[in-house]
């Protein structure tokens, strides 16, 4: 935790806000499910995880709105597809941060 000269703590709220949002939207099993999904495949798109949880597509990007976010997930366009690869570097980040909170 980052203190002031006076010692006193440092309070941010932006990144307090910032990191309710990224474990908000961590917290939830269908999003975690997706986020395992993603990892196990490297690589997916909207339709892939529509069959593979049997849920509408516009459910699965409600989820995925919410993982880019929290810039757990990455995008990538190809054409009119959009791919959804996990965000290591964000993953790492918030196990450090919550590690040392």
């Amino acid at each position: 935790m980052k203190t002031n000269p006076l010692g006193e703590l440092a309070i941010n709220a932006g990144e307090i806000k910032n990191a309710a949002l990224v474990i908000r939207a961590f917290d939830h099993p269908l999003r975690q499910e997706i986020l395992a999904f993603i990892h196990g495949n490297n690589r997916v798109f909207v339709t892939d995880m529509h069959i593979k949880f049997g849920i509408e597509q516009s459910v699965v990007s409600d989820h995925l709105a919410l993982l880019r976010a929290a810039k757990l997930v990455l995008t990538e366009r190809k054409g009119r597809f959009i791919y959804y690869s996990v965000n290591y570097s964000e993953l790492d980040r918030l196990s450090y941060l919550i590690e040392n909170f």
